[in-house]
C-alpha cells in the first residue's frame, strides 16, 4: 500500500495526475472507517504522510488552501490522541512541522546517501588543507607509511582500512598519540615499534619520510617535493633524537602539540585533489643519494601511464529557461507572419523534451488570448500543425489546456472571456479529432471550470453542425448530470441549463417525455397520438430505446392518472381496476405494436419501463403480473421477450428482483407452454 502511495504522488508531482484525484486519495485515508478503531488507521495515516511530503507543495496552493486546512487540522488532532502508536503520532507531527516550514525539509531528512571515499578526501583537502592520497592494493592488504613527529619509528599500517587512509597523512594522527597521551619508552605503543621486526633493534634515520605506494605519478611527485622541503628545513648537525642503542630515561623528549615544521612549510605546497601530470622524473633522480635506505614501497621504474582520450563535448540540452524564450519568439512571429511551416520548422529544430510540451503549447494558447479573434483560429492551426507532424499529443493539448485553466483566476481581470477563448480550442481540438468528447469531459466532471464543457459544446456546435455534434456526443456516452455542478445533477434542472444554452438538441428525448404526456392528456385517441410522434419525433429516434421507454411510461402514467381519477368521482360504482386497466391499454394496441412489433430488443425495453413504472408505484399487489397477460394476450409483446428479460442481469433498472419474484410462476408457464408447442410443431 504505502508503495502505491509513493507511485501515485510521483506521479501528481509530475503533473501525471490531475489533482482531485490527489485529493481523492487524501480524503480517503483520512476518513475514519466503520469497524475500525483508532489504533489500526496507523498504515493510512503514514500513507498519508507520504503522499503530503512527495506532493504536499503542490497541493497548497490558494485555491485548496481550505482542503488543506482541513486535511491538517484533521490531522493535528490525530497527532494528540495517545491511542495511536508513538511512531504514527512523530510522523504526523513531523509533516505538520513541514507544511510549517512552508515544505523545506529538515537536514536530517534529505538522503543524501553515504560518501565515497574520494569525498572524504575533497572535504579533507577542502577543510584542512589535507592531501590524502588513495591507498593501492598489494597482496590484497591495502598499506601505506606515515610520518607522525611524535613517534619515533617509521611505521608501516597495513590492513587498518578506512581510518588509517583518512588520518595516516595527518600530523598527530598516528597510533597512539595525541593531545593527552603520554608517549615513552615503557609505552604499549612503543613496545609494538621496538619488537617490530621490521627495524631489528635499531634507530630509523634522522629524517623520517612519508612514503606512499601507488602507481600514480602525482604521489610520487608529492613524495619527491616533500623529501626535498624536509631537507631544506632540518639542519645537517641536528643530532638525532635517539641513540643507537635505546633512549636513555632522562632523555625522553617533549610532546609538542604543534604541527611538524615540514608539514607548516608543505601545507601551501600540497598539490590539489586532481593536479595536472607532471613529466616523469628520469630514473636517475628517483635513486636515493648514498648512505640512504632505499625508499621502501616505490617503484624505481614505473610503468608508463596510458592518457586517457578526451571525452568529445556533447553539446549540453537547452534549459528551461532558454525552451520558453525559443518558444514565446516562435508564436509571437507566427501570429504575426501567419507561416505555419516555418513555425513547425522551428519547433522541430528546438528538440524540446516530453514534459516541456505542454507548456509549449499552453504558451501558444496564452499568448493569442489578448489578440485579435482570428488569432485564436491560427494558434489552433499551429496546435493542429505540430499533432500532424507527430510533435504533439492530444494528451499534451489536455495538460496545456488544464494548465491554463488553472491560471484563469490570474487571466480574468485582464481578459474577462478567457474561458470562451479556451472553449474555441478545445471545440477545434475536438472536430480535428485531437481529443475525444469523453476525454475532455473526464477532467472536467462535478461542475468542474463549470460552465467551460457546455461552451465547448456549443463553440463545436457553430463551428461544425448540430446534428453532427448530436451523434458525436451520443456515441461518446458521456453523463451530462455528472458534467454540472452537484446541486444541479437531476433531471429537470440539466434539461432548463441545456434549454438556455441552446443545447437542448443533444438530449430531444428529455423534452419529448414532458410533450408526449401533455399530448396524450388532450388527445388521448391512438390515431392523434401517433400523428404527433410522426411529426415532432424524428424518424432516427423510432427505433431509439430511450424513446420506446418514453413512450410506454407515458402511457402507463396516463393508465394510473384516469384510474385514480375514476376512483375519486362520486356516483354510480365504477368498473373494477382491472377492467379499465385493460381497456385503456387496448385503446394504446395500435400505437404500440406500430414501434414495438419484430423488434425484440425494443420489446424488452418496454418490459424494462413497466418494471420501473411498477418500483416507482411501490409494486401494487397483482399490478406486474396482469401488465403481463394483458401485454401477451394483445400480441404487444411475443414470448422471447419475455424470456429474454428474464434471463437479462443487469443493474441499470432498479426493482427487478421483486419483479421477478411476482412473475417468475406465469414465465415458467410461458416457457413451458412455448416448449410444448414446439414439440408439436415437430411432430
Amino acid at each position: 500500500m504505502l508503495g502505491n502511495i509513493k507511485f501515485i504522488s510521483e506521479l501528481g508531482k509530475l503533473d501525471l495526475i490531475h489533482e482531485s484525484i490527489l485529493h481523492r486519495c487524501i480524503k480517503t485515508l483520512l476518513e475514519k472507517k466503520k469497524r475500525v478503531q483508532l489504533k489500526d488507521m496507523g498504515e493510512d495515516l503514514e500513507c498519508l504522510c507520504q503522499i503530503m511530503r512527495t506532493v504536499g507543495p503542490r497541493l497548497d496552493h490558494e485555491r485548496a488552501r481550505s482542503l488543506m486546512g482541513q486535511y491538517f487540522g484533521r490531522m493535528r488532532s490525530l497527532k494528540n490522541n495517545k491511542a495511536l502508536p508513538a511512531r504514527i503520532r512523530f510522523l504526523l507531527q513531523d509533516t505538520l512541522e513541514l507544511r510549517e516550514n512552508r515544505w523545506v525539509p529538515r537536514k536530517a531528512f534529505i538522503d543524501t546517501g553515504p560518501e565515497t571515499l574520494q569525498q572524504v578526501r575533497q572535504d579533507a583537502a577542502k577543510d584542512l588543507g589535507l592531501f590524502i592520497p588513495a591507498p593501492t592494493s598489494q597482496g590484497g592488504r591495502t598499506g601505506f607509511f606515515l610520518e607522525n613527529p611524535f613517534m619515533p619509528h617509521r611505521l608501516r599500517l597495513e590492513g587498518l582500512g578506512g581510518l588509517a587512509d583518512m588520518f595516516g597523512q595527518m600530523p598527530g594522527g598516528g597510533i597512539g598519540t595525541g593531545p593527552g597521551v603520554i608517549q615513552d619508552r615503557y609505552s604499549p605503543t612503543m613496545a609494538r615499534h621496538r619488537t617490530n621486526p621490521l627495524f631489528n633493534g635499531h634507530a630509523p634515520p634522522p629524517q623520517a619520510q612519508c612514503f606512499v605506494k601507488s602507481n600514480q605519478v602525482q604521489n610520487q611527485h608529492f613524495l619527491h617535493q616533500n623529501h626535498m622541503a624536509q631537507q631544506q628545513v632540518q639542519s645537517k648537525d641536528t643530532p638525532p633524537r635517539f641513540g643507537k642503542k635505546g633512549l636513555h630515561a632522562d632523555e625522553v623528549p617533549q610532546i609538542s602539540l604543534r604541527p611538524a615544521q615540514s608539514f607548516l612549510l608543505l601545507k601551501n605546497q600540497m598539490p590539489k585533489l586532481q593536479p595536472q601530470t607532471p613529466p616523469l622524473m628520469p630514473p636517475s633522480t628517483q635513486t636515493p643519494p648514498p648512505g640512504q635506505p632505499p625508499q621502501l614501497g616505490l617503484k624505481t621504474n614505473p610503468p608508463p601511464i596510458q592518457e586517457k582520450p578526451q571525452k568529445t563535448s556533447k553539446k549540453p540540452p537547452p534549459s528551461t529557461e532558454e525552451l520558453l524564450r525559443t518558444a514565446e519568439t516562435m508564436v509571437t512571429e507566427y501570429l504575426t507572419s501567419k507561416n505555419l511551416a516555418e513555425a513547425v520548422g522551428v519547433a522541430r529544430e528546438m528538440k524540446a523534451p516530453s514534459h516541456f510540451l505542454p507548456e509549449l503549447l499552453s504558451r501558444i494558447m496564452v499568448l493569442s488570448l489578448d489578440r485579435p479573434g482570428e488569432d485564436e483560429e491560427h494558434a489552433s492551426a499551429l496546435i493542429h500543425a505540430l499533432r500532424a507532424e507527430g510533435l504533439v499529443s492530444g494528451d499534451d493539448f489536455m495538460r496545456a489546456l488544464l494548465c491554463v485553466l488553472d491560471r484563469c483566476p490570474e487571466i480574468e481581470p485582464s481578459i474577462p472571456l478567457v474561458k470562451s477563448y479556451l472553449a474555441q480550442f478545445a471545440a477545434r481540438a475536438v472536430i480535428a479529432e485531437l481529443v475525444g468528447v469523453a476525454e475532455l469531459a473526464r477532467p472536467l466532471e462535478n461542475g468542474t471550470h463549470f460552465p467551460l464543457f457546455l461552451l465547448c459544446l456549443q463553440q463545436a456546435a457553430r463551428l461544425k453542425d448540430g446534428e453532427w455534434l448530436a451523434d458525436l456526443f451520443a456515441q461518446s456516452k458521456v453523463d451530462m448530470q455528472k458534467m454540472l455542478p452537484e446541486m444541479d445533477q437531476n433531471k429537470e434542472r440539466m434539461l432548463e441549463i441545456l434549454e438556455g444554452r441552446s443545447l437542448g438538441f443533444l438530449f430531444p428525448l428529455l423534452k419529448l417525455e414532458k410533450q408526449l404526456l401533455q399530448q396524450i392528456r388532450a388527445e388521448p385517441a391512438p390515431h392523434a397520438v401517433y400523428k404527433w410522434i410522426k411529426d415532432n419525433v424524428s424518424p432516427k429516434l423510432h427505433a431509439d430505446r430511450g424513446f420506446v421507454n418514453i413512450l410506454v411510461t407515458s402511457f402507463l402514467q396516463f393508465i394510473s392518472q384516469e384510474l385514480s381519477a375514476a376512483a375519486e368521482e362520486e356516483g354510480e360504482e365504477p368498473p373494477p381496476r382491472e377492467q379499465q386497466e385493460k381497456q385503456l391499454l387496448l385503446a394504446f394496441k395500435p400505437v404500440l405494436q406500430k414501434f414495438l412489433h419484430a423488434h425484440a430488443e425494443l420489446q424488452v425495453s418496454a418490459l424494462y419501463a413497466l418494471q420501473v413504472h411498477c418500483h416507482a408505484s411501490a409494486f401494487p399487489k397483482g399490478m406486474l403480473l396482469r401488465y403481463f397477460v394483458n401485454l401477451y394476450d394483445m400480441e404487444i409483446i411475443e414470448e422471447e421477450a419475455f424470456l429474454a428479460w428474464k434471463e437479462d442481469v443487469t443493474q441499470e433498472f432498479p426493482g427487478k428482483g421483486k419483479s421477478l419474484f411476482q412473475v417468475n410462476q406465469w414465465l415458467t408457464w410461458l416457457e413451458t407452454a412455448e416448449e410444448e408447442e414446439s414439440e408439436e410443431e415437430a411432430d
